[in-house]
């Protein structure tokens, strides 16, 4: 697609706030439309970046280009289903879906079309600009991601929330197929150990009941240990490694704008793929059934 692209988002909550926020000042795309099912939020959203409301799917779809879908997730199968139908390239935020056979769908979707679908696992980012992808695979893989209390996300458990960022980074550093998944925790506080086939040892631990954030990632090579902290947005590591010495910090950004680039041409895939949310999925499901959920 050339030209000024068309963007539209729904969902007018925390998330898609942030994702209208980032079309907006994103060159070469216009927010042209909000849609969600509180009219009065889309209303206060798209009153903010000169955008339209829509009150119903179909006004909306003809209304844009390329869409976010940042409601919550328990539609984000139907929601992502009927936007791709219509034809459009479709950024939907993690997770894909709440059953792997609808994200599935999404993915099958997408490909008769040949559209775009990417996924909203921002933390790939870290993988480019670090320079994380040029080493070699870990041998072990540490996370923890926590932070207080707070009202979004609690239509899903911790894991599919907060731990699928970690699960999908591990799957995105080559991590393999995973052959034992052990965890323990409840829906707002998890720890999960996997084993993976290349001989990767992953521990993820998050929890959104924390008294502050963290976002830790710490990756142990043959050659030493690399740690990040995504919070302070530093990188810390072995010499040598010609890694990066910060991560980039607003990572939705470049994800969305990776999400364009493929649209238009660009690049061949955007950061994450519907196939890599649809993996990142039956992992999370793995560590969510280990749990006993």
């Amino acid at each position: 697609m050339r030209g000024t692209l068309r963007a539209g988002v729904i969902g007018a909550g925390a998330f898609g706030g942030r994702h209208a926020a980032k079309y907006a000042a994103m060159e070469g795309v216009a927010l042209a439309a909000v849609l969600d099912s509180h009219p009065e939020r889309a209303a206060l959203l798209a009153e903010r970046f000169g955008a339209a409301a829509r009150g119903d799917i179909e006004s909306f779809l003809g209304a844009v280009d390329v869409v976010s879908v940042a409601a919550p997730a328990a539609s984000h199968a139907r929601l992502a289903l009927a936007c791709l139908a219509a034809g459009k390239p479709t950024y939907v935020e993690k997770p894909l879906a709440l059953e792997l056979d609808d994200a599935d769908a999404i993915v099958a979707q997408a490909a008769r079309q040949g559209l775009v679908l990417a996924c909203g696992f921002q933390e790939r980012v870290l993988i480019e600009s670090v320079g994380l992808g040029a080493l070699r695979r870990p041998l072990r893989l540490e996370t923890r991601r926590a932070g207080p209390p707070t009202t979004r996300g609690l239509d899903v458990s911790v894991v599919l929330d907060l731990m699928s960022h970690d699960l999908d980074l591990a799957l995105a550093l080559g991590a393999g197929e995973p052959l034992a998944v052990e965890a323990e925790g409840s829906a707002d506080e998890a720890r999960a150990e996997i084993v993976f086939g290349t001989g990767l040892v992953a521990n993820f631990a998050a929890s959104r009941v924390a008294g502050t954030k963290e976002r830790r990632l710490r990756l142990v090579y043959p050659a030493g240990e690399v740690e990040l902290d995504l919070v302070a947005n530093t990188v810390s590591g072995f010499a040598g490694a010609g890694l990066s010495a910060s991560a980039p910090e607003d990572r939705l950004q470049a994800s969305l704008q990776a999400f364009v680039a493929a649209v238009r041409g660009e690049r061949d895939r955007p950061l994450a793929t519907g196939e890599d949310g649809a993996r990142a999925l039956d992992l999370a499901l793995a560590v969510e059934h280990a749990l006993g959920r």
